[in-house]
């Protein structure tokens, strides 16, 4: 990548690692106090940012569109002032009212400033070049939990739960903003939906295809490409939600469940790292498939060998999803092409948000049925998905 693309790279993947800090990471370590002090109960809270996850599935779509037609830079700087404001309005609920109605405002901000938003921004840019600088900002915001939980601790500590979230609408005004405001504008992409798709592509574009496929293939490619990221996200939230109390339900004691659980977040960055420097060579579609299955092979080493292979578990599965985390940006864009991607991206991803909705509690109703056994849901789960990408081909054919 050329230096000016890495800078935009950088700036990026910094404002990502805050969107997704202050966001999606935020109620593992406030919703408690958040709790107590408004008289609600913890799963309360978790379920507010339930309905954020809901309300950033429905505008997907309007936030990709949006991004295709005016790039990445004017729907990002505004959702640094959303989250901003959402954060403020949590900061000051007084009750259950005013905690789901600031977790609305967030989850506005989310649908429009997470991963789909900055992938569609890449792509609006660099169109079907962009695969290298997708992987770049999933490397920098691999470390928004790594960042996010110590920093949202610290400052709960210290200021409250409520200082917390004001500190973090204050980095989005100072720090966020100009961030998102050092990206390039349309005007200077690369890349351009109206000048043709027949131009030459860069070298080292990934052999990726410039336009979208029409007829009845693509739509079912759209449909099992939905599925399993549907699949593939409701297994990450339920492993993020509940992998400590999983792993001491196999047979591992609190401590060092905890030790093991922290391991998922440097073997996602180790997995992105591998799809940067090896995996990049191959199709994106390839790469899934591979990665699709580290999450089962380690669970069924788990079940078959008990708590000594825990680590091996922890970081298949972290690998696994680092390198999907990539997949779901890069692999719209091998199979349908730049042309109306930030649209498609938003379509493709609103099943994941409500699966990312649901998994808390379903899989947690797994765990206190069947504790270890669960682990054969999402091994189940992520078998589908694996069948589902196969039945995908490198590029679905003319319809």
């Amino acid at each position: 990548m050329t230096d000016r693309r890495w800078r935009t790279v950088a700036a990026l993947g910094s404002a990502q690692t805050l969107a997704w800090a202050s966001s999606y990471y935020l109620p593992a370590m406030l919703a408690a106090p958040m709790a107590r002090e408004l008289g609600v109960a913890t799963p309360t809270a978790f379920a507010a940012f339930s309905l954020a996850l809901v309300v950033s599935a429905l505008l997907g779509p309007l936030a990709g569109r949006a991004i295709d037609r005016w790039g990445g830079r004017p729907v990002l700087l505004g959702t640094n002032l959303v989250f901003a404001a959402g954060l403020g309005l949590l900061a000051a609920a007084q009750g259950p009212l005013g905690l789901f109605a600031a977790w609305v405002v967030i989850g506005i901000a989310m649908g429009c400033g997470l991963y789909e938003a900055a992938f569609s921004a890449l792509v609006r840019l660099y169109g079907p070049d962009s695969r290298n600088a997708i992987t770049g900002i999933t490397l920098i915001a691999g470390f928004a939990s790594t960042v996010g939980w110590p920093l949202t601790t610290l400052l709960e500590l210290q200021f409250g739960w409520r200082g917390a979230c004001l500190t973090w609408a204050a980095l989005h005004l100072l720090v966020g903003l100009p961030m998102n405001a050092a990206l390039p504008g349309v005007t200077s992409a690369r890349w351009r939906p109206a000048a043709g798709t027949a131009k030459a592509r860069p070298p080292n574009s990934d052999s990726m295809p410039d336009e979208s496929p029409p007829g009845a293939s693509n739509r079912r490619a759209a449909l099992l490409l939905a599925a399993t990221f549907a699949i593939v996200w409701f297994v990450s939230t339920a492993m993020a939600a509940h992998l400590p109390r999983l792993l001491q339900a196999c047979g591992v004691g609190l401590a060092a469940a905890v030790a093991i659980s922290a391991l998922v977040g440097p073997a996602q960055v180790a997995g992105r790292l591998l799809e940067f420097g090896v995996l990049r060579h191959l199709h994106p579609l390839l790469s899934a498939r591979l990665a699709m299955l580290a999450h089962p092979v380690g669970a069924i080493a788990l079940l078959m060998a008990g708590a000594p292979l825990a680590p091996l578990f922890a970081v298949l599965h972290g690998a696994g999803n680092g390198i999907l985390t990539i997949a779901k940006g890069t692999l719209p864009l091998a199979l349908f092409g730049p042309v109306g991607y930030g649209a498609r991206q938003g379509l493709l991803m609103a099943p994941s948000r409500f699966a990312q909705a649901l998994a808390p509690v379903l899989f947690g109703l797994c765990l206190d049925r069947w504790g270890a056994g669960a682990l054969w849901v999402s091994t189940a789960l992520g078998l589908a998905a694996f069948g589902l990408l196969m039945l995908l081909r490198h590029r679905p054919p003319e319809g």
